[in-house]
């Protein structure tokens, strides 16, 4: 017989086991999370940066040109997906995020492939994207027509350019992300647990015999935390301006307007979270488990052009992925609202049909 303590922790202690097996929703987090975790984590973290997309300008148009373009495309450090006509149809480009890095052999190729005294060509890669700039250096030891190893004779060189980050500042690329990865924290887990709170204590019955319509309701719960959104978005740019020296070199106009249209994204994931969630508790697992991965898979701590395929393919569901982009476009690059129009668009697809899973599950009545 155990001690009439210990009988008493064992009876609470199997109670709650039986209460948690009870609990399908959380007897799934117990085994999911980590299962799903593991598997998109182990398969999309990787620091080996592959087929970073490049444009190509090849003014010389040789066989020699043509050899090194060849021989550049083929160790797959970079993916040559355009072919812009001049060096600055090349920087718009990477302006604008389309590519992210760039060859510009000038007219004078072969000229400068005899003497030696010049570099024969130059790589241009977007410094605001982590290890992007690491992993196009490799270019620079790439076999070029003309490098015999002879004594005496000058070797032709490419020459490394780091746009947007000439000083290759790690702040520089992180501070601009730090605002959608706390907004993802805070708006997502602060309107899941709201709306759970709401219905834990009762509330929603009030709500029953009012005129309020559903969608109403959830517009008016939104509100608030929009302006919560933009107070954090204002805060952590001026810490970032006046601590670590971030540029802003875009429009805030058009800064503030992308934040607003990834605040409502968040809220509305937070909106689907909490018609899932019974619980508080269970609203705040799900929302940290949508966290992780926006932050991993986002390239905001890891090269995204590092991971498999289908892990990309995966991080183009998470809002976070196209928000980053927007803003490193237009604090780092300078680029408008316009020209970013791709993670524009998909963010406000995922907030349609994010809403209209959100109205279609929510109900004003008690479950």
């Amino acid at each position: 017989m155990l001690p009439a303590p210990l009988a008493r922790i064992r009876a609470i202690a199997v109670k709650e086991l039986r209460q948690m097996s009870r609990d399908r929703m959380t007897l799934a987090m117990i085994v999911g999370i980590p299962l799903l975790q593991m598997m998109i984590f182990g398969y999309g973290i990787n620091y080996d940066v592959r087929h970073v997309r490049a444009g190509v300008v090849d003014l010389a148009r040789t066989q020699e040109s043509r050899s090194l373009v060849a021989e550049i495309a083929s160790s797959q450090v970079v993916e040559f997906v355009a072919r812009p006509d001049g060096i600055e149809a090349l920087r718009r480009l990477i302006q604008t995020g389309e590519v992210h890095a760039g060859l510009y052999i000038p007219p004078d190729f072969e000229r400068r492939r005899i003497d030696g005294t010049r570099s024969v060509a130059q790589v241009i890669v977007d410094g605001t994207r982590p290890g992007v700039d690491t992993a196009v250096r490799a270019i620079q030891d790439a076999p070029l027509p003309g490098r015999s190893g002879l004594p005496g004779r000058a070797e032709p060189t490419i020459e490394l350019l780091n746009e947007f980050n000439p000083e290759r500042r790690t702040a520089v690329q992180v501070v601009p992300g730090l605002i959608g990865v706390i907004l993802s924290m805070t708006m997502v887990i602060f309107t899941a647990i709201a709306l759970v709170r709401e219905r834990e204590r009762g509330n929603l019955e009030l709500l029953i015999t009012t005129p309020v319509r559903s969608a109403e309701l959830m517009v008016g719960k939104l509100l608030p935390f929009v302006g919560v959104g933009l107070v954090q978005t204002t805060l952590v740019l001026l810490l970032g301006v006046l601590l670590f020296d971030v540029p802003i070199n875009g429009s805030l106009i058009d800064l503030y307007v992308g934040a607003c249209l990834f605040i409502a994204a968040t809220l509305a994931l937070g909106l689907v979270i909490s018609t899932v969630a019974a619980t508080q508790f269970q609203a705040m697992q799900l929302g940290f488990f949508t966290l992780l991965p926006s932050i991993l898979l986002s390239g905001f701590a890891f090269p995204f052009e590092g991971m498999p395929r289908t892990v990309q393919y995966l991080a183009q569901v998470l809002p976070l992925t196209h928000f980053i982009e927007i803003l490193r476009g237009v604090i780092l690059r300078g680029a408008s609202l316009g020209s970013l129009w791709q993670p524009v668009a998909k963010l406000s697809i995922f907030l349609v049909l994010a809403m209209a899973l959100a109205a279609a599950r929510f109900r004003k009545r008690l479950d």
